[in-house]
């Protein structure tokens, strides 16, 4: 089995260091780590190092040696998924989802159809939760470089975000709008990939046009029709694999 993984703010740069605090807890009073065993260390943004424990001390102490610093480079291409506000907790589930997936990064949606609204102090605790969510699930699949999860964003914010993506697609499938086949669609091999995964509801008419006039295509991803919060899990696990990066 891999190496667990714990965040610390920098990834220090010599041979020896203590992790403390709520990770240094995890490590010695859940985890039970002991001498000898293997650990990672990260700060989530493509730095880390790897060690072996020398000593657990107390309930929240973990002494790390041998600690060799690494940089892991920028993926490339990019993946973006823009993600359409669910009803409850699906949210939480998409994020987890796709993040031990692979996807880069991670954009908040307010849809015209979304039946979540995120406002005030709402809103912040929601967007709050996707990044705690994503952190959590960047540690268990054993990354090293965690998705970016952005400020939720309108739709005229997200036309500007596909505007400039060297690839950009809207999960679509409907009778009045021509979908290509996301497994066959031509890809970059680098730059950025952006998709835009709808609410329950579906993507509107109003927002299909402003998108595909940002040069976003319509793609389907197959027969039949996944819900909000596994499309763009499923999307990030195709793109992956044709662009290599699951090589």
């Amino acid at each position: 089995m891999t190496a667990p993984v714990f965040v610390v703010e920098q990834v220090p740069e010599g041979p020896e260091f203590v992790l403390e605090g709520p990770e240094g807890r995890h490590a010695v009073s859940v985890k039970r780590l002991q001498a000898g065993e293997a650990v990672v260390l990260t700060d989530g943004r493509g730095a880390w190092a790897d060690g072996t424990v020398a000593a657990a001390e107390g309930k929240d102490r973990l002494v790390v040696g041998g600690l060799r610093r690494s940089e892991e480079p920028a993926p490339a291409p990019r993946i973006t998924v823009v993600q359409a506000l669910p009803k409850g907790d699906r949210g939480e589930l998409a994020v987890e989802t796709m993040t031990e997936t692979g996807v880069d990064a991670i954009v908040p949606w307010q849809a015209a159809r979304c039946i979540t609204q995120w406002k005030g102090d709402r809103g912040l605790k929601s967007l709050a939760k996707w990044r705690s969510t994503a952190r959590e699930a960047g540690k268990q699949s054993r990354r090293v470089r965690f998705p970016e999860v952005a400020a939720a964003m309108s739709t005229k914010q997200v036309a500007l975000l596909l505007a400039g993506a060297d690839f950009a697609a809207v999960l679509h499938e409907d009778r009045e709008w021509t979908s290509e086949p996301l497994a066959t669609v031509p890809l970059p091999a680098s730059g950025e990939i952006v998709l835009v995964v709808g609410p329950e509801g579906g993507v509107s008419p109003q927002e299909l046009e402003a998108f595909a006039a940002a040069g976003a295509r319509t793609c389907r991803l197959g027969p039949s029709v996944l819900r909000t919060s596994t499309a763009g899990t499923a999307a990030t696990a195709l793109l992956l694999g044709r662009t290599g990066r699951w090589g």
